[in-house]
């Protein structure tokens, strides 16, 4: 899915195509989720589809009920979906933010290799030192 340690950075707009895959992602699920939601708040709830979906936005973003559940089965269904809402919310932050997180690090990586290779080739032993006029020197001379 991700490009490994030895591969290069994408380019700016591959990331942004990447990007845009990780919103359409999470898109999906919220949709998803609020079409579960609403669902289960019409029938368990029995409230009519506006107040459902408002009550499965609400829950699904954090916020909180807005009506209250009169049935048995209407409780429960709300139980389960903030439960499935707190799930449904750490999973989406996961899609949105792995692109981002993983595009840093492989930048440090790349850095890190590139600053390994420098010191490689800098940390050669020191030779001794040949005098302008041909003759070798020692620098404790």
């Amino acid at each position: 899915m991700f490009e490994t340690k030895d591969e290069p950075l994408l380019t700016r707009y591959e990331f942004l195509l990447r990007l845009g895959r990780s919103f359409g992602a999470t898109l999906v699920i919220v949709i998803g989720s609020l079409a579960f939601g609403s669902a289960g708040y019409h029938y368990f709830g029995e409230l009519s589809w506006i107040d459902a979906l408002l009550n499965a936005a609400m829950i699904l973003t954090g916020m909180g009920p807005v009506n209250p559940m009169p049935t048995v089965g209407g409780k429960l269904f709300s139980t389960f979906y903030a439960l499935y809402s707190g799930i449904a919310f750490l999973t989406m932050m996961a899609v949105m933010t792995a692109p981002l997180l993983h595009r840093l690090l492989h930048k440090f990586h790349l850095d890190d290799d590139e600053d390994t290779a420098i010191a490689k080739n800098n940390s050669s032993p020191p030779s001794a030192s040949v005098h302008p006029a041909g003759g070798r020197f020692d620098s404790s001379e």
